[in-house]
């Protein structure tokens, strides 16, 4: 019988606010493998996926953050 793999949160996820807006940001990965994925969910619910995936969770979060500030928080809202 298969099992299902646990999926690891790491501990880097968060909520961030800025121009008074709220995202939440889940880094995660399946217990098997060792990348993370980034998914970043807007306040309605809208879910946004990297493509990438990330060696270090660190890495993720620091992706959220470059793209907040290249793209400004409005590029996560609907």
């Amino acid at each position: 019988m298969c099992t299902e793999p646990e999926l690891i949160q790491s501990p880097l996820s968060q909520a961030i606010t800025r121009d008074g807006h709220t995202l939440q940001v889940d880094i995660f990965r399946l217990e098997d493998e060792t990348d993370w994925l980034l998914e970043v969910v807007n306040e309605d619910g809208t879910y946004h996926v990297w493509d990438d995936r990330f060696a270090t969770d660190q890495a993720a979060l620091n992706a959220v953050h470059a793209a907040i500030d290249e793209e400004c928080i409005g590029a996560f809202l609907d």
